[in-house]
């Protein structure tokens, strides 16, 4: 008499978790966090709202919040007593209240490792290099208004070719800017806590470290794509901003808070510097009472350098991965705090 084999048991399912997507308005709102929900599989059960205070029960009941640039407080985080992960679907994680995850045992992980936003974030940042450079803006406003304006524009054009461009913050889209600007045939320079190492100076044209207040010194174009926290918040203040040539540039796609707004405004309203690029404000929007706004030789977008149509999938994708991977037990990545 045979003995028919024992089939293995099923595993046993996932159980069902909470997810709250919270998306602000002003990257997509629930259009854009519709769109997300439907990336996850059966054991999620998906509410999306466009901040956290909008539905207090799903944020109660929520074991993991991916949140799209919507701030996530420490209010947020005291009410959620099921809350497992806090996933920001960006780069940046300032919105995010760090400390107060902390304290509660709650991981923080953005998408830093994915690249996701490196590409648009890059091409964005040299955008606003050559309109800049090109005096593409004034150009176009004077050409409308039937206004030939090459005899007072060409003393200002400029090239990005033999320029010095220092770079704040060398990661996965600093070193994206870099690769573009070796291209453009621009000598890079660059500050961050440690040398990225010979490997990586040589692939990037020779690349050289430097302190932030040298780097300050040697520019030609300033671009900064660091994360705002309590150290590098306002990093460019006043004082800072004297150390630029006159005939300096400076390009901010990273965080707003990261520039003194004010004394930038002061400065090139001084003629101390030769203009600026700024995809990021803060707050954001900005307000009317902005003076960047009205300042001279500026080219301002609205944070535009994460949001292509290619970025948004990219960035979704790789969220929602890592939220899938801590349902599954596997490791999280990109953890913050």
């Amino acid at each position: 008499m045979t003995t028919a084999p024992h089939s293995d048991p099923s595993p046993e399912p996932h159980p069902v978790k909470n997810v709250l997507a919270v998306v602000s308005p002003h990257v997509g709102g629930r259009t854009a966090g519709a769109a997300l929900a439907g990336l996850f599989p059966g054991q999620a059960r998906v509410t999306v709202v466009e901040s956290a205070d909008e539905d207090p029960a799903a944020l109660r009941d929520a074991h993991l919040l991916i949140t799209g640039l919507s701030p996530v407080t420490a209010d947020h985080l005291a009410v959620a007593p099921h809350l497992e992960l806090v996933q920001c679907a960006s780069h940046g994680f300032d919105y995010v209240d760090l400390d107060a995850a902390r304290e509660r045992g709650i991981p923080v992980c953005n998408i830093g490792s994915s690249g996701a936003e490196k590409q648009n974030v890059a091409e964005q940042t040299f955008a606003l290099m050559l309109a800049l450079a090109k005096q593409l803006v004034p150009a176009h406003t004077a050409l409308v208004e039937a206004d030939w304006a090459l005899p007072r524009l060409q003393q200002s054009l400029t090239e990005l070719s033999g320029k010095t461009l220092g770079i704040i913050g060398l990661g996965h889209i600093g070193e994206e800017v870099a690769r573009r600007a070796v291209a453009f045939g621009m000598t890079i320079v660059y500050t961050g806590p440690k040398p990225a190492g010979p490997e990586t100076e040589a692939r990037l044209g020779g690349a050289r470290h430097l302190s932030l207040d040298d780097l300050l010194r040697t520019a030609d174009y300033v671009t900064l794509h660091a994360p705002l926290n309590d150290r590098t918040r306002h990093l460019l203040d006043a004082e800072r901003l004297t150390l630029l040539k006159p005939t300096a540039f400076v390009i901010n796609t990273a965080r707003g808070a990261l520039i003194d707004q004010d004394a930038l405004a002061d400065a090139l309203e001084a003629g101390a510097l030769a203009g600026a690029g700024l995809d990021v404000f803060d707050p954001e929007p900005p307000t009317a009472a902005l003076r960047l706004l009205k300042a001279p030789n500026v080219v301002l977008s609205p944070h535009v350098g994460g949001v292509t149509r290619e970025t948004l999938v990219r960035i979704a994708l790789a969220a929602v991965q890592n939220v899938i991977d801590h349902l599954e037990g596997k490791p999280l990545r990109d953890i913050v705090s």
